[in-house]
């Protein structure tokens, strides 16, 4: 593909490029997949109000997310087996977001441990974490995001039980990949993958394995993460990790109007309207639908991000002019990391950056800061009217 002008250019490379077991991991969701689909089209019943005759020079995109400097509102979410996409890809998406000006969330079931990370990026990055009912593990990754100089700590709360992705399963999904017949099959149209990821030692879940006892392995930690995701999360437990981690924290994964009131009781410094991309439970609504009624109750006590179907720079200005404080992309960036490794997380970010300017212009704004309900054409019912 000679000229990528969007983020589905960089996913049709993506696709070719990357084992059909870890494509299909980061673009499929639960069950029926309506949330997950919904996710993204349900951006394009917004529309924007076009003015004209108005200034549009000195424009800028740069604004704070956690109290930290942020060349668009834009953070990389955290993204489970992203060092299966590209060889070392949680290294070279963090490298890419630094140097671009937006912050970098690494996950605990990411590839690259939290200190490979660190040993390869100059300023702090996020860290996230789940609602284990290990507290001694928790309490050790939590020291280890410390002594790495994480800046933010990111609880995910929407994943007490883990929703079912049937291509996961029909696809074996493991990391490394178990070397089947149709794995093999694959492997073979996808050498430039392979290759990259001879050269590498960081293949296994690089924050668990060697870090739990008796977890040496694909199906020791699967027996693992079984056992210790902890289906009696409740609000108690989710500020005890906070108490532990004792910094900034974000909540990810508020889809209801009572619970982000009640992260915003508990302390947390913002919270991200999501619904796990669609990963969870099935049926849900999508994240910018559910974005409005939140910040309306909550955006005054806390930020409110929304993650969850952002495809473009048009998508973040949209959410941000529905109330949000900034937005985080996973997929976005994913597909840009399978395509090109570094260089492809880095064209995302320009082509998201440029897009989001652009109509920023086209809108008669010059400060993503000035963004509001005024430059949107919602249709009426879309946030409201449940029954």
């Amino acid at each position: 593909m000679a000229t990528i002008t969007c983020i589905d250019d960089l996913k049709q490379l993506y696709r070719r490029r990357v084992p059909r077991m870890f494509y299909d991991y980061a673009e499929s969701g639960s069950w029926t997949e309506q949330t997950f689909r919904e996710n993204v089209s349900d951006f394009s019943r917004i529309h924007l109000r076009q003015r004209v005759a108005v200034d549009m020079t000195n424009r800028s995109t740069a604004t704070t997310m956690l109290g930290q400097d942020v060349a668009m509102p834009v953070a990389l979410a955290p993204v489970g087996l992203t060092g299966m996409q590209s060889a070392d890809g949680e290294i070279k998406a963090a490298r890419a977001a630094e140097r671009f000006g937006v912050p970098f969330t690494l996950s605990t079931m990411s590839i690259c441990s939290i200190e490979d990370v660190a040993e390869h990026v100059s300023k702090p990055f996020w860290f996230q974490i789940y609602a284990l009912n290990d507290d001694d593990f928790n309490r050790r990754i939590i020291d280890r995001a410390k002594a790495a100089g994480c800046s933010a700590l990111v609880i995910t709360v929407d994943l007490q039980i883990l929703g079912q992705r049937h291509k996961d399963l029909k696809n074996g999904l493991s990391a490394p990949p178990k070397f089947t017949l149709p794995v093999l099959l694959d492997l073979a149209t996808k050498w430039r993958w392979g290759f990259e990821m001879l050269g590498t030692k960081r293949r296994f879940f690089g924050n668990i394995v060697g870090h739990v006892e008796g977890v040496s392995d694909p199906s020791s930690l699967s027996a693992w993460t079984a056992e210790k995701f902890d289906p009696a999360l409740n609000w108690d437990r989710i500020r005890r990790l906070m108490d532990m981690w004792g910094g900034k924290v974000v909540l990810k994964g508020v889809l209801d109007v009572e619970d982000a009131e009640r992260a915003a009781e508990i302390g947390a410094d913002a919270i991200v309207v999501s619904n796990h991309g669609g990963r969870q439970l099935d049926g849900a609504p999508s994240s910018i639908r559910m974005l409005r009624p939140i910040v309306d109750a909550v955006g005054n006590k806390t930020e409110v991000w929304m993650d969850s179907g952002i495809r473009s720079g048009q998508d973040v200005l949209k959410a941000v002019a529905m109330g949000a404080r900034g937005v985080m992309i996973g997929r976005a960036y994913v597909y840009g990391l399978g395509a090109m490794g570094e260089a492809g997380v880095t064209r995302a970010l320009e082509i998201i950056h440029k897009e989001l300017d652009t109509t920023m212009a086209l809108c008669g704004e010059r400060r993503v800061t000035e963004l509001g309900r005024h430059n949107l054409l919602v249709p009426r019912g879309f946030s409201d009217g449940w029954e």
